[in-house]
């Protein structure tokens, strides 16, 4: 599982998350929105031990990530919008370079089941120069779920994927999560979090606006039943407070 308490990344003088807290459990998927800059991506390379956070405690399957940073990465992956592959290690070849960063055993026996589910097994000689973007996200996906990990973190994971690409990751991420992982998406996609995820966080300028599963705040942000989809809540969440009208001075008397 994943859990979060006062999560705080500063640059500078510049709040990018501030004082977040919230936790994952086995089997839930949790979609992370939020307007641009709102600080999912950071959120997430923090969870993930990409960079420090400023304060704040992280564990991950039980693991504290600043203490115990070896435990805790076994059990996760982190997964970009922009796959990082190596130009001259074919597709069964990264597969084998993540198996022995892994120490995963009978790794033959798990990648071609893989690259079968992401149907890039007829791939496997190919060089990432050889593969279409959607191709590359397939492979960056199959490195990242080669070791089972407990916990994954999505960013933008539809990017770059044809209508049936999409239709198989959104089987691939229920799949895990039918299997006990705790998953987190990040995406401004918000049809494709209505549908996959159990629970939703929101934030704005760093902070949680809310956190619950969608149910709850769906009865939260509508103002009768049934008239609040995703898209509504987002932008009932997120939306500025009326400004005030101006104060206009009575005109003088003459």
């Amino acid at each position: 599982m994943i859990e979060v308490q006062g999560l705080t990344k500063l640059y500078g003088d510049f709040v990018a998350v501030n004082e977040l807290s919230f936790s994952v459990q086995l089997g839930e998927v949790m979609g992370l929105v939020g307007p641009n800059g709102a600080g999912k991506t950071t959120t997430l390379r923090c969870l993930a031990g990409i960079i420090p956070p400023t304060r704040g405690d992280i564990r991950v399957c039980g693991s504290a990530l600043a203490q115990a940073p070896i435990p805790a990465k076994q059990q996760l992956a982190f997964l970009t919008d922009e796959p990082r592959l190596f130009d001259y290690l074919t597709v069964w070849q990264h597969l084998n370079f993540v198996a022995r960063i892994y120490q995963v055993a009978n790794w033959e026996q798990l990648a071609t089941p893989l690259l079968q589910e992401l149907e890039i097994m007829d791939k496997r000689d190919k060089l990432p120069g050889e593969l279409s973007r959607g191709m590359k996200q397939k492979l960056a996906l199959a490195c990242g779920l080669l070791h089972s990990p407990k916990v994954i973190f999505f960013d933008e994971p539809l990017t770059g994927l044809d209508p049936l690409g999409i239709r198989r990751m959104k089987d691939s991420i229920l799949k895990r999560a039918r299997d006990g992982a705790a998953i987190i998406i990040s995406s401004h996609l918000l049809h494709l979090v209505q549908e996959i995820c159990s629970h939703i966080l929101i934030l704005k300028n760093g902070r949680k606006v809310i956190d619950g599963t969608l149910a709850e705040i769906t009865r939260k942000f509508s103002q009768q039943p049934g008239d609040a989809n995703l898209e509504e809540i987002f932008f009932r969440a997120t939306s500025e407070p009326p400004a005030p009208p101006p104060v206009v001075a009575d005109a003088p008397k003459t």
